[in-house]
């Protein structure tokens, strides 16, 4: 690889770096392959006229492999580049052969669950069972038995692919290289940004109001079971899901992998109008009913009941913030550390308190995204001053429970030209993913040399970044 500079490293950025720079044709080693979108293409079932367009190994690349991914272009509304497209496949085929002779392994049961949770996103998409199985002219059943073999390629491909690389890091020095080698008037601007925390405390429920919580629902599933009411009535009436309570309870065309597990286990082992036993969950105490099933899909009605904190116990909760939030002003403690001894939040407290962005996956965030996850937040932390603990704020947890928590602001960044500084983690991971690149491409050539390549006469005029063709 030569001038880093000049490669393309743009899609990979987070959105808020741009585009890096130039552009390189050469970014093979980027997974998944078009597969993650496959019901919006026609996957590579060799049809009749079915061509081979190159072999690696012994496994064929086909015509139809090429037209899935012209017609993945269209739907992503980029260019298509067809020789782009055969080296893309050239290289899932090499890894895949050296999957083969590595003796690399993919279990039955993962090829199931990751074919079940595909499965379920495309479904999601299209809308229900039923209208993905019109759009494919087929069942369920038959299109996973179909696509089976294909996804088992695609997992190995991308284990193999994962043990070329995953030990690959990068030092301090090569970081400062890297950017280094970035012409000025190519450094991208970063907008504003800022880093925000939280300490949280859930109230603890009594266990009596626990225990009414599941008497009262008790008290409604005798009810439907005895005929005085029906379900969604009673979900209509009683149900403190506010998702589902004005419709009767329903969800519609629900897939494994919908709900948390505990509500899957039972929705999916029960009986089409049998009411379920109480459960519980991290949400509160549950019946359902199951109207419908559909191979993999069913329709349901479920009731809520929330087991509510006493109001001693929610201050109890703001009381126990206040006095943290004044050793953390005295310098007693510092935010980090409150959030790791005493926060509640288990998806921040083990990152300082730090709450991670999901559209980028760090946790600094420009204000239109804070303000997508958390409106509230945008006015708790507007006249907070960097690591200052805000006063106790009243929020709701992601089970809709209400709890006390006190926010900070860890860092604030004006517009600015991207920097070792300020940038420090998004320049690491595109250094990474360089110097991941250049081990890849090195790898290719190596392997080109000691595997059977045969590229079909109508595409050896291709101007390919690896020498295919030999």
């Amino acid at each position: 690889m030569k001038c880093i500079s000049c490669k393309r490293i743009g899609n990979r950025v987070i959105n808020s770096l741009q585009k890096f720079i130039c552009s390189k044709s050469n970014a093979l080693y980027l997974l998944p392959f078009a597969f993650y979108l496959l019901p919006y293409t026609s996957f590579s079932q060799p049809t009749p006229l079915d061509g081979v367009v190159a072999i690696v190994g012994s496994s064929p690349i086909l015509k139809s492999e090429v037209e899935a991914k012209r017609s993945q272009s269209k739907l992503d509304s980029v260019p298509f580049n067809e020789c782009k497209a055969i080296e893309d496949l050239l290289y899932q085929k090499l890894l895949f052969a050296q999957a083969i002779k590595d003796s690399v392994e993919v279990t039955e049961e993962q090829v199931d669950d990751e074919l079940d949770r595909r499965l379920r996103m495309w479904i999601g998409q299209i809308g229900s069972v039923k209208a993905f199985e019109e759009f494919y002219g087929k069942s369920i059943e038959k299109f996973k038995e179909e696509f089976r073999d294909e996804l088992k390629e695609v997992l190995l491909v991308q284990k193999m692919q994962a043990k070329i690389t995953d030990a690959v890091t990068v030092s301090p020095s090569e970081i400062k290289e890297f950017f280094g080698s970035i012409p000025k008037d190519s450094i991208p601007l970063i907008n504003a940004e800022i880093e925000v925390g939280r300490i949280l405390r859930k109230p603890k429920v009594n266990p009596e109001l626990k225990k009414y919580a599941k008497e009262k629902l008790e008290k409604i599933r005798q009810e439907i079971i005895s005929g005085q009411k029906e379900f969604s009535t009673a979900a209509i009436l009683y149900s403190e899901d506010p998702g589902s309570a004005p419709q009767g309870g329903l969800y519609k065309n629900v897939q494994r992998g919908t709900f948390v597990p505990e509500f899957d286990a039972v929705a999916f082992r029960s009986k089409e109008k049998e009411v379920s036993e109480i459960f519980e969950t991290e949400y509160g105490y549950h019946i359902l009913m199951v109207e419908s099933k559909r191979g993999e899909e069913i329709d349901l009605r479920h009731i809520l009941i929330v087991p509510q904190a006493a109001p001693e116990d929610l201050l109890r909760g703001k009381t126990f913030l206040d006095s943290l939030a004044n050793l953390i002003r005295k310098d007693s403690l510092t935010v980090t550390e409150a959030a790791s001894r005493f926060s509640d939040d288990e998806e921040t407290k083990n990152n300082g308190g730090l709450i991670t962005n999901p559209y980028t996956g760090m946790t600094k965030f420009e204000s239109s995204q804070l303000s997508q996850i958390d409106p509230t937040l945008i006015f708790t932390i507007d006249k907070l001053k960097t690591g200052e603990p805000s006063a106790p704020v009243i929020t709701q947890t992601r089970d809709g429970k209400q709890a006390y928590h006190i926010v900070f602001v860890k860092s604030r960044t004006e517009p600015h030209r991207a920097n070792l500084k300020e940038d420090y983690q998004r320049i690491q991971e595109e250094a990474l993913a360089a110097k991941k690149e250049k081990i890849i491409n090195d790898w290719i050539k190596k392997k080109i040399s000691t595997t059977y390549i045969r590229v079909s006469d109508e595409y050896k005029k291709c101007k390919f970044d690896n020498p295919w063709v030999k």
